[in-house]
C-alpha cells in the first residue's frame, strides 16, 4: 500500500472517534425543554449565559493571532487546522492526531469495553486451536486462556499508553500496532504447561509455523528490494540472512529454505547498516534516489488534501522498501 495511502487510512479513524464524540455530545446538549416551560426557559439563558462568559474568556485569553493559549477544545483545534489549510501553512497528520487527543483520552474506558468484547473472541477461538491440536486438559485450557487474557491486557495497555502520551507522533501508533504479537511468549508458557510427546508436538508444529513466518518476513524484503536494485545470487542470499535475523521469530536452529552455507552467521545487530553493507555504491544511490522519489510522491498525494508529510518520517522503517 502507498505511503500517502497508508497515512490517510489512519486519519479518518482518529478524526471519526473525535467528530462522532463531539456531535453526539453537541446532540444531547441541543435538546431544549417543552416550549414555553420553565426548563425551555432556564436552557435559554444557559445558553446566553455561556455564551457571555465564553466571549469574555475568548477576549481575555488570545494570543496575537486570536487564538486561545490556554483551555483548548477540539473544536479549537478542528478550527486552527481548518485556517493553516485554507492559508496554505503546513499541516501534518500528527497535528490532527494531537488535536484529537485529549478526546481520545475521554474516550479510553469505552475504547476499552470494545477492547474486552473483541478480546473475548479471539482468546476463545486461540484456546480453542491450542486445545484440539494438543489435547489440552480443562484446567490446561483454563490456564491457556488466562494466559491469553493477560498477554491481551499487557498489548492493549502498552497501545493505549502510547495513544495518550505526550508527544506520541503517528508513526509511532502505527509501529505498535504493526509490531504487536498476540503469541509472543505462548512458547515458554506453554513449556510449563505440557510435557512428554505433547510437549514435543507443540515445538515442532512452532518451530515449523515461526520458520514459515520468518521465511515469508525475509522472502518478502529480498523481492522489494530486489526491485530497486537488482540484486545478484550472492546478494539475494546474503540481505535474504539479514532479513531473518531480523524476523522476531528467528531462531538459529530454524532450516529455512533458500538460505545456503554459513549465509545465518553474520551477527551484526545493525539491520539497516548490514544490508547497506552487502550493495555496491551505485546500488546504494540508486536505493536512496528512490527512496527519495517515494517522498516526493508520498508529499505529492498529501498535498492534494492539504497535508504535509510529518517531519523526520523514516520512509525506509515505514514502508519497508
Amino acid at each position: 500500500m502507498p505511503l500517502a495511502q497508508t497515512i490517510r487510512s489512519w486519519i479518518p479513524m482518529v478524526i471519526g472517534l473525535a467528530l462522532g464524540a463531539v456531535g453526539a455530545t453537541l446532540f444531547r446538549q441541543s435538546l431544549p425543554g417543552a416550549e414555553g416551560s420553565a426548563e425551555n426557559r432556564v436552557s435559554q439563558l444557559e445558553v446566553e449565559l455561556r455564551r457571555s462568559q465564553n466571549r469574555v474568556a475568548e477576549l481575555e485569553d488570545t494570543d496575537p493571532r486570536g487564538r486561545r493559549r490556554s483551555g483548548r477544545t477540539l473544536r479549537d483545534g478542528a478550527r486552527d487546522i481548518a485556517d493553516d489549510i485554507r492559508e496554505g501553512r503546513p499541516v501534518t497528520p500528527d497535528d490532527i492526531f494531537r488535536t484529537t487527543q485529549p478526546l481520545l483520552r475521554d474516550l479510553s474506558p469505552l475504547f476499552d469495553r470494545i477492547r474486552v468484547r473483541e478480546q473475548k473472541q479471539r482468546i476463545e477461538s486461540l484456546s480453542g486451536e491450542y486445545v484440539r491440536k494438543h489435547d489440552l486438559t480443562p484446567d490446561q485450557q483454563k490456564s491457556l486462556e488466562g494466559w491469553f487474557e493477560r498477554k491481551e491486557v499487557e498489548n492493549a495497555k502498552r497501545y493505549n499508553d502510547l495513544l495518550l502520551q505526550d508527544g506520541t507522533r503517528l508513526e509511532d501508533l502505527m509501529m505498535a500496532s504493526r509490531d504487536t504479537r498476540p503469541d509472543d511468549g505462548l512458547d515458554e508458557f506453554m513449556a510449563k504447561t505440557l510435557s512428554g510427546e505433547k510437549l514435543a508436538s507443540f515445538q515442532a508444529e512452532r518451530m515449523v509455523e515461526r520458520a514459515q513466518r520468518v521465511q515469508e518476513h525475509a522472502d518478502m524484503k529480498v523481492e522489494r528490494l530486489d526491485s530497486i536494485v537488482a540484486l545478484d545470487a550472492d546478494q539475494r542470499d546474503r540481505v535474504f540472512a539479514i532479513m531473518a535475523r531480523d524476523s522476531p521469530d528467528y531462531d538459529p536452529a530454524m532450516t529455512l529454505e533458500g538460505a545456503g552455507g554459513d549465509t545465518l552467521t553474520d551477527n551484526s545487530d545493525d539491520t539497516r547498516q548490514a544490508m547497506f553493507s552487502v550493495l555496491t555504491a551505485e546500488q546504494r544511490t540508486s536505493f536512496d534516489a528512490e527512496m527519495q522519489h517515494r517522498r516526493e510522491e508520498a508529499q505529492e498525494d498529501m498535498a492534494a488534501i492539504g497535508l504535509s508529510l510529518p517531519e523526520g518520517w523514516d520512509m525506509l522503517e515505514m514502508e519497508e522498501f
